[in-house]
């Protein structure tokens, strides 16, 4: 789920600066890897009995402090 929401987030980041049919293609990857994180979220959410909201917060957090922390790949 990490390296899901991670790619989203990569997709996300590439919106920025396009215009046009550029950043049309790019919304649609982006819509794409968000449906993919949130699928699997709720995949794991319903198989083991967490907090689907839980669940996908702690990933969020997961990626965005990977991303703040230089040493963290």
């Amino acid at each position: 789920m990490i390296r899901l929401e991670r790619s989203a987030e990569e997709d996300r980041a590439k919106l920025a600066g396009l215009t046009g049919d550029d950043y049309d293609a790019q919304l649609r990857r982006w819509r794409a890897a968000s449906e993919a994180v949130q699928a699997a979220v709720t995949a794991h959410a319903g198989a083991t009995g967490a907090s689907r909201y839980e669940l996908e917060q702690a990933v969020k957090r997961a990626v965005r402090h990977a991303q703040e922390d230089p040493v963290v790949e």
